[in-house]
């Protein structure tokens, strides 16, 4: 069969997160030599969603390279997909879901976590704050899954502080909960970037950890990498393309044909970038979790 393995990132005013994203697709097609994998971006670089959903025939497994299921994920990758089924009625577009609060991404961030811990000389946890921080959305279920991760990267440390931050759209930022933890008592505060690759925000974070050193000397950070090209990743979009392609639970398709999506078009609240209109709770495929063993 005529099959494309089109991996959708989000794309970035950095060039080096764009690169980043092509890379991880030499990279896969090296994995997985029989798979026709290919890229594109939903903004700030080419080729975009519309080139890249552009087939004649045969089938299109479509892989959101996105962490969270907020506007992009819920909306605007499903409206493109419709737009491109009107053009190729020959054919089939499969929507594979996003990447997800799983066991996976639980593993690397314990593994940053305890690089970051190293890099400190292995201080008390129980006096050493963690900070995840999220891109932050509008859509509660997308920041919810970070709170989830915070909470199990909890369950499985003996720190008593895993707080989440949002770096925009919503709150706490990095500051107010920095300053809430250093309230609490801790000596050590270990902030771990909740992204999946390079960007301008990455570059944000820097600056802003690096302002707070200044703010409270006392007080030792350790600041962890984003995601980029770790082994779990790979697996979990191995294990996407390979439930898609075999029909496994298809319900776990975001949004894909979703008449609650439908309903908010009608109303007017379509896609917006800042991710304002993007409050989607009351569809049950959102609520699903994947996990990868």
């Amino acid at each position: 069969m005529n099959e494309t393995i089109l991996l959708i990132g989000h794309g970035s005013r950095d060039a080096a997160g764009n690169r980043e994203i092509e890379e991880f697709a030499r990279t896969l097609r090296a994995r997985q030599p029989d798979w026709n994998v290919q890229a594109c971006f939903i903004e700030f670089a080419t080729p975009l969603v519309d080139e890249g959903l552009a087939r004649s025939g045969g089938r299109v497994i479509v892989v959101p390279l996105i962490l969270n299921a907020a506007g992009h994920v819920k909306m605007e990758i499903p409206e493109h997909i419709e737009a491109a089924r009107a053009r190729h009625p020959w054919t089939e577009f499969i929507y594979a879901p996003h990447l997800g609060a799983c066991d996976s991404i639980l593993a690397i961030l314990k593994r940053r976590l305890h690089a970051a811990m190293r890099a400190l000389d292995v201080p008390d946890p129980t006096t050493t704050g963690v900070i995840l921080l999220g891109r932050g959305s509008s859509d509660r279920m997308a920041n919810g899954e970070v709170a989830k991760m915070a909470r199990w990267l909890q369950e499985e440390s003996d720190h008593e502080l895993v707080d989440v931050a949002f770096t925009g759209i919503t709150y706490p930022r990095l500051e107010r909960v920095v300053q809430r933890q250093v309230w609490c008592g801790m000596t050590q505060i270990v902030v771990l970037p909740y992204y999946l690759f390079a960007g301008t925000l990455i570059g944000r974070i820097k600056r802003q950890v690096e302002h707070l050193e200044m703010q409270y000397p006392r007080i030792r950070f350790a600041r962890g990498d984003y995601f980029g090209s770790e082994e779990e990743i790979f697996q979990l979009v191995e294990h996407r393309v390979r439930a898609a392609c075999a029909g496994i639970n298809p319900a776990l398709m975001p949004c894909d044909g979703c008449k609650v999506r439908a309903l908010a078009a009608e109303h007017g609240h379509g896609h917006r970038h800042d991710d304002r209109d993007h409050r989607h709770p009351l569809h049950p495929a959102h609520a699903e979790e994947a996990h990868v063993s």
